[in-house]
């Protein structure tokens, strides 16, 4: 499966932390149905055997919406769940040995904060490139703030799509229009809400603005 820049446009990754009651599935279900166009399969604490086995029920979820299933950090279970392909950090698996595992049809996403961080990806064979923190985040407490110049000029030194990530909702995302982003991925503006499916519809649509050439 290639990575269409479309399928990018409203990147939601999960997150335990906000199930307040609910199940994931239901969660990632409601969004589904809401509109996300990605879902990226974060999970840090679950023993390799359960993650693999939600990995394989979310692929079955995400192929009813037509919509491609990343995992995030392991390209071993992305493989054995057959998912869309893997999301790997700068301290993960390198890109070439994940793309030996995956084999040449899978989606490789790789995080960068910088201009020669995003270069080498794409020469490398990545086919998208998550950058942030955009601003400041709780999701990860550790992530530090790149400016928008500093995106911009990340977005115009690639020719492959770049999805801005870190702290993004519906009220500062504005803020990264004309920056160059093909899409926005976003964890607690989808997840932490008690109306996801809601929420995501306006998301997408405001997506569609910032996006905008």
């Amino acid at each position: 499966m290639n990575c269409r820049k479309e399928d990018l446009l409203l990147y939601a990754v999960t997150d335990r932390r906000w199930l307040q009651g609910h199940t994931l599935y239901e969660q990632v279900q409601e969004a589904l149905q809401g509109g996300i166009t990605m879902l990226q399969l974060r999970e840090k604490k679950l023993a390799e055997q359960e993650f693999l086995e939600e990995a394989v029920q979310m692929k079955r979820l995400c192929g009813r919406y037509h919509v491609p299933l990343i995992i995030n950090d392991d390209p071993k279970i992305a493989q054995r769940a057959d998912a869309d392909g893997v999301h790997i950090g700068q301290e993960d698996l390198d890109l070439c040995s994940t793309r030996a595992i995956l084999g040449p049809d899978k989606i490789i996403g790789v995080s960068a904060r910088t201009v020669e961080q995003a270069v080498l990806a794409q020469e490398q064979g990545a086919d998208y490139l998550g950058v942030g923190a955009v601003f400041q985040t709780g999701t990860k407490q550790d992530a530090k703030v790149i400016s928008f110049e500093r995106l911009a000029e990340i977005c115009r030194s690639v020719t492959i799509p770049v999805v801005a990530i870190g702290g993004i909702t519906e009220d500062n995302m504005d803020k990264l229009k004309s920056s160059g982003i093909s899409g926005i991925a976003v964890v607690s503006a989808v997840f932490a809400q008690k109306d996801i499916r809601q929420v995501v519809k306006r998301l997408r649509e405001k997506a569609m603005q910032v996006t905008l050439p």
